[in-house]
């Protein structure tokens, strides 16, 4: 009878830990991801990929974490932090019992040694190195404090540190490494581990059986499935090939009629992922003719049925977008609420521009020359198909339309710098606001628009500067998309939303504030 309470005693034990800890891994299980883009380039601190997110977000653990049902930062890596009254200087109390994969141990030093990774000119970090904004130095106060000094206040600072680009790696890796050969030995503290990365094929992580210092955002304390396969599916039409073939357990940005059919057919499960940043939208060259002319990038704002083209390509799963923002994003104001298709006022824009056509359906002249467009779209998120219904607007319009799809990020801005383009098409995700004044500021990195003013100069910089509630700073950012919608540089066309397809037999699944990278830890695979 001892015995048996014993048994007992020891079983409720284990199911108690289990239930604070989460199950242990399972020997042999395995999870197959699909990707529908192949980075370019790996390494977080110095890649920008949106796609390499997914698996990465889970090699490493960031300084703090953003609840994404709340919106807080929350403590990571760093236990508790302050912030200097006047914003420009940021105190990290770190963890004492974090340990890197590769068995390095985790203090101040490794921060340090992780900024001057990403800020090393040398380096061309390509994202990271912006997130950190006007970051000055970094002091090491002691083993476990570290301090960033910055040149001015910089309001986005906890959500950059909450990014999988700013995660912490191994000093000692990246030392081994250097930044050729890093992203094919990455080493973080996260709950899997990074195994090997062949381009264009896969990529593979491990279940990391020491990791123990969970942040709370997560649903369980350890990793359940031990080996995780990511494969890419650049082509849309192949994904939903993939889950039906098995090839792969759940995959991203399903075209909406596969998700549709493939949940209807039973066995799978829809997760719709609102993705933060800008919408899918197209930008307008105001340093080209004919969109120099403000009439005329007005009269192809208001030719395009913005909802009606949202609903043909993605359904009913994405919002019609109206402002610079996405909904779901800090500083969201829809200034573009009022453009829908207006024919007639578009026609009589372009007339009075002196963009005339002798009949109804012949091209629109000007002094013997046509009215000409060329048009670069990405390949990823449905642009193609976008592009074509925006194409065949502007064409009703009686414009001449060439349209290019460009294969990559690369060759979009080999096109975008060749400066060949009256409208581009491009976006980025992201959290904070602040992500406009890489594209609107007069000498930001992605103005593509060409836009040169220093009214919405001010106002962006007084966004990221800015040190108060809130509410004040939603407002900055409102004035900002009115002055977008006044000079008419950007066509938003819907929310990004991701529709994740998972077989009906993984449990788990959610998101990071970000949108894109799941929660890895939390999955668990039913029988």
């Amino acid at each position: 009878m001892i015995r048996r309470l014993c048994l007992i005693s020891g079983l409720l034990f284990v199911s108690m830990l289990q239930a604070a800890c989460g199950p242990a891994i399972e020997p042999g299980s395995s999870l197959h991801y699909g990707l529908t883009l192949a980075p370019s380039g790996i390494d977080p601190h110095l890649n920008a990929s949106s796609e390499l997110t997914i698996p990465l977000g889970s090699v490493y653990d960031t300084l703090v974490f953003q609840d994404p049902s709340s919106g807080a930062f929350v403590p990571g890596l760093a236990s508790s932090w302050t912030i200097s009254a006047d914003g420009k200087h940021y105190t990290f109390d770190l963890r004492r019992d974090v340990t890197f994969q590769d068995g390095t141990p985790f203090n101040a030093e490794s921060v340090r040694a992780n900024l001057e990774y990403i800020t090393n000119p040398d380096h061309h970090s390509q994202k990271a190195l912006f997130l950190l904004g006007p970051l000055d130095r970094v002091q090491v106060v002691d083993e476990y404090t570290v301090a960033l000094h910055l040149r001015q206040p910089y309001a986005p600072l906890l959500d950059s540190l909450s990014q999988v680009y700013l995660g912490m790696a191994s000093p000692t890796a990246l030392e081994t490494w250097g930044p050729q050969d890093y992203g094919f030995h990455q080493v973080g503290t996260g709950p899997y581990a990074f195994v090997e990365y062949v381009p264009n094929d896969h990529l593979t992580l491990r279940a990391n059986p020491a990791y123990a210092w969970a942040p709370a955002i997560y649903q369980h304390k350890k990793p359940s499935i031990e080996t995780i396969v990511f494969r890419f599916y650049e082509d849309p039409a192949t994904r939903a090939l993939a889950l039906q073939s098995g090839e792969v357990d759940i995959i991203g940005e399903v075209p909406a009629r596969d998700a549709v059919r493939l949940v209807e057919g039973g066995g799978y499960v829809l997760h719709p992922v609102p993705i933060p940043g800008q919408p899918t939208q197209y930008l307008l060259n105001t340093r080209r003719a004919p969109t120099n002319d403000l009439r005329v990038r007005q009269a192809l704002l208001r030719s395009v049925d913005r909802l009606a083209l949202t609903r043909t390509v993605f359904g009913d799963e994405s919002p019609m977008a109206d402002g610079p923002l996405s909904a779901n994003t800090a500083g969201y104001f829809p200034a573009f609420a009022p453009f829908h298709q207006e024919i007639d006022a578009a026609s009589a824009l372009l007339d009075a521009a002196g963009w005339q056509r002798a009949t109804s359906d012949s091209a629109r002249m000007r002094n013997g020359q046509p009215l000409a467009l060329r048009l670069v779209a990405p390949n990823w998120g449905s642009n193609p198909e976008v592009a074509e219904l925006v194409a065949a607007a502007w064409r009703g319009l009686g414009a001449q339309v060439e349209l290019e799809v460009a294969p990559g990020f690369g060759p979009l801005k080999e096109a975008q710098a060749a400066g060949d383009y009256n409208a581009i098409g491009v976006n980025f995700f992201g959290h904070d606001p602040d992500l406009l004044r890489a594209f609107y500021r007069s000498d930001g990195l992605y103005n593509w628009a060409g836009l040169a003013d220093p009214e919405l100069d001010g106002l962006l910089d007084q966004g990221a500067a800015f040190v108060g509630p809130d509410s004040e700073r939603t407002a900055l950012y409102a004035r900002v998309a009115e002055r977008l919608a006044d000079q008419a540089v950007l066509l938003p066309i819907r929310d990004y939303v991701n529709l994740v397809v998972a077989r009906g037999t993984l449990d788990g699944l959610s998101f990071s504030s970000q949108g894109w990278n799941p929660f890895l830890i939390d999955l668990r695979l039913r029988p």
